[in-house]
């Protein structure tokens, strides 16, 4: 008897384009190199029926949908509940959405697992399935002790065979799923390892496909490549409703849950954890952690009032401007955009006078955060100029204001939310841009508030 052939495709890496043979340049996404060959199997078995559903009050709609004009349309708000904790709440925008995919990616060792865990277990009131397939059942129930807290609805599943998951999902009915990781489930449906292109791909869409029919919240744990991507195909982020970045330098304790695509809320959102040996601490007030605790005031460092989403920070800025030794200076920076340094010290050569051209420069964001804001524009050249002139900036001092190629101070977004995050610190005195104050009352602030329009000013009036 003849062996059937195997059925094979070739996709790309990046964007997840299937192609019948090999290509050189996927025509999606432009990129070169990047096909790949799996073997498939093409089915149109559903893993998951309509009939199938398990959430309560859930229902799939068989009857074709038919075009209704955009004033017919009723807007009903979303629901949501509560994730019992604070940062989760805030990157999702509010809470949990029910029927909705969430995608966690991050480094390994960064504390994904620790995460979903630790707020599977706060969701005492619900009942939730936590499926592994990187640890077994004991060291999830080590790491739940370590974290101290108890949860007689948690369900936990070592399992990476995606059918049996989906066995235990309809005989549990969870209204919470979890999964850890997409990278290392797999479908008997699909004839290739689990973490492929074509595996991931086919997994999520089931995950999501559920998710919807039962109106039940998903969140599953990704892997990240050498890039600091998500691993897998590109259309495994548009595939799902919400993509959280967790991130931080493992060597400090400090981490950072940041929302790169959220359907149902802002994109800008920030959430910082403290990692600790019991588990992840919401930080409630991050410009604590942010600004360093010093004896005695040092030159380079000076603090800018940032935002992330509608989140005021105030985060420390440390610059060190010291003689080159070769012919070529050096500039490093450390969570701010090295071209962005270059012009700030194009700028401050040209419109101030600071022969920044023969230093080496070095710029740290102190608390392992990126910055991407250019409201902390300001205070980088100031922790500039206070290396190079040798003279500390006082502590009680903070800045918030974009630097033009003119050497203009120009005005930035909320400014009124930048200044009461600088009086709630503790600081005395704020420098914005006088083109941003319209509509202001310096009255209801006890912070003085300096406002500049051009750079060489702003220095005259704090280094004199």
């Amino acid at each position: 008897m003849a062996k059937a052939k195997v059925k094979t495709a070739y996709f790309c890496s990046n964007c997840g384009y299937e192609a019948p043979k090999w290509l050189g340049k996927c025509p999606s996404c432009q990129q070169w190199n990047t096909f790949a060959e799996e073997v498939i199997e093409k089915t149109t078995k559903s893993r998951f029926a309509s009939g199938d559903a398990v959430a309560a009050g859930s229902s799939f709609r068989k009857t074709a949908q038919k075009a209704v004009t955009l004033k017919d349309i009723q807007v009903q708000q979303e629901k949501r509940f509560d994730a019992q904790d604070t940062e989760l709440n805030r990157v999702l925008g509010g809470g949990i959405v029910p029927g909705s995919l969430v995608l966690i990616g991050g480094e390994p060792g960064i504390g994904k697992s620790t995460l979903m865990l630790q707020v599977a277990l706060k969701l005492i009131a619900l009942k939730v399935l936590y499926v592994s397939g990187e640890e077994s059942a004991q060291q999830i129930k080590m790491r739940a002790d370590r974290l101290h807290n108890k949860n007689n609805n948690l369900f936990v599943l070592t399992e990476t065979d995606l059918d049996k998951v989906f066995n235990q999902v309809k005989e549990i009915q969870p209204e919470v799923l979890v999964i850890d990781s997409i990278q290392t489930l797999g479908s008997s449906l699909i004839d290739s390892a689990p973490g492929s292109i074509s595996q991931v791909k086919d997994c999520t869409g089931e995950l999501m496909r559920f998710a919807k029919e039962t109106n039940t919240p998903t969140f599953i744990i990704g892997h990240i490549n050498k890039d600091g991507n998500i691993a897998g195909p590109k259309v495994l982020e548009h595939m799902v409703d919400t993509v959280l970045q967790f991130e931080g330098d493992r060597h400090l304790s400090y981490r950072i849950l940041r929302t790169i695509k959220n359907r149902f809320g802002s994109t800008s959102e920030l959430g910082i954890y403290e990692m600790r040996n019991d588990g992840l601490r919401e930080v409630n007030n991050p410009s604590e952690v942010l600004i360093s605790q010093r004896e005695e005031e040092l030159s380079g460092v000076a603090i800018g009032a940032t935002l992330e989403g509608n989140r005021p920070l105030l985060i420390e800025t440390q610059a060190l401007a010291s003689p080159s030794t070769y012919g070529t200076p050096q500039r490093a920076t450390t969570g701010f955009d090295n071209k962005r340094l270059q012009m700030l010290i194009a700028v401050l050569e040209k419109r101030g006078g600071y022969r920044l051209s023969m230093r080496d420069v070095f710029l740290n964001i102190a608390g392992g955060v990126k910055v991407q804001d250019p409201a902390l524009d300001l205070a980088v050249a100031a922790s500039m100029v206070s290396s190079f002139e040798e003279i500390a900036i006082p502590p009680h001092i903070c800045f918030a204001a974009e630097i033009g190629l003119g050497g203009e101070i120009r005005a930035v977004t909320h400014v009124e939310s930048r200044i009461a995050e600088a009086e709630k610190m503790g600081f005395s005195t704020i420098y914005v841009s006088k083109f941003g104050l319209k509509g202001i009352d310096f009255k209801k602030y006890g912070i003085q508030i300096r406002a500049f329009g051009k750079l060489e000013d702003i220095f005259q009036d704090l280094f004199q």
